[in-house]
């Protein structure tokens, strides 16, 4: 199976130079099919899509599932970009993809019944300002892309600047000021103080952090934890099959980019979309 997924596939979402994305197909892609996603770090400011090949084609193997990296544009010192157009950049995939008809213009397939979001680093902020209602109307999903958003599953993130700045003061030199502003203070980018959004109570969550991260300390991924599991216990019944929120804190042991590299961190997110899978939908 290895050697059949080995073929990707590079294809444009949008205008804009960074606007592609690589996608691998399972040789048998599953019916009705679900997408993972997997959208990469680098501090809003480096990283590419070529860089997780070798994740993207182990999660193939491990889930059956096709699944599609994209790049989005970067904070550079020749093109300047600050939140919220990252996440802006992200989110024109994601409405791209669920109505995307596949790789092949002769053999258009149904678009992704649901679809599993991956975020490592910056990219669990990212996420975290496209599916929690955050104060940034341009990062609202349509209703469509929330009913097929099924899980969200975040590595080594960064949710509260002021918290990672606390613990990594020279960050803020380094790119959050590049990415977010010159500010004192960051209260307003703190997507572990976001509400639900509206449309999203169905969508569980996975908060993954290694013991051997020394880039992103765990108080990041204990933040979001506490909070999300706050806001399941006030959210509105929608038969969610299993808890809303889940942490994996005590099974990787790698650095904050190696661990993406091994064995485990794929382990950990086939084996919570196989169970997802066999919880079935939300109960009416």
């Amino acid at each position: 199976m290895d050697a059949e997924v080995c073929q990707s596939l590079s294809a444009a979402y949008g205008p804009h130079a960074s606007h592609r994305f690589d996608y691998y197909p399972p040789p048998a892609p599953p019916a009705p099919p679900a997408v993972l996603v997997f959208v990469h770090g680098g501090a809003w400011r480096s990283e590419d899509k070529a860089d997780h090949a070798a994740l993207a084609r182990t999660l193939v193997v491990r889930t059956g599932c096709p699944v599609a990296v994209p790049n989005y544009r970067l904070t550079t010192h020749d093109a300047p970009h600050q939140h919220p157009s990252h996440a802006q950049d992200v989110l024109l995939f994601l409405h791209f993809l669920s109505t995307w008809p596949g790789p092949s213009p002769k053999s258009p397939q149904p678009p992704p019944s649901h679809i599993y979001l991956l975020g490592h680093s910056c990219a669990a902020h990212i996420l975290g300002s496209i599916f929690l209602a955050s104060p940034y109307a341009e990062l609202t999903p349509d209703p469509h892309l929330l009913s097929i958003s099924r899980a969200i599953l975040l590595s080594e993130g960064i949710y509260g600047i002021d918290a990672l700045l606390r613990s990594f003061p020279t960050y803020k030199q380094w790119f959050i000021a590049a990415a977010f502003g010159d500010h004192d203070a960051y209260p307003h980018v703190n997507v572990a103080s976001y509400p639900l959004r509206p449309g999203a109570e169905h969508i569980r969550w996975l908060i993954i952090h290694s013991k051997g991260d020394v880039l992103v300390d765990q108080l990041q991924s204990e933040s979001m934890y506490a909070h999300l599991s706050a806001l399941a216990q006030g959210a509105p019944s929608c038969g969610l099959p299993g808890p809303m929120v889940d942490k994996s804190f005590d099974e990787l042991e790698e650095n904050h980019n190696e661990l993406l590299q091994g064995t485990v961190y794929p382990r950990i997110i086939a084996e919570y979309v196989a169970r997802d899978a066999a919880l079935g939908p939300p109960s009416a």
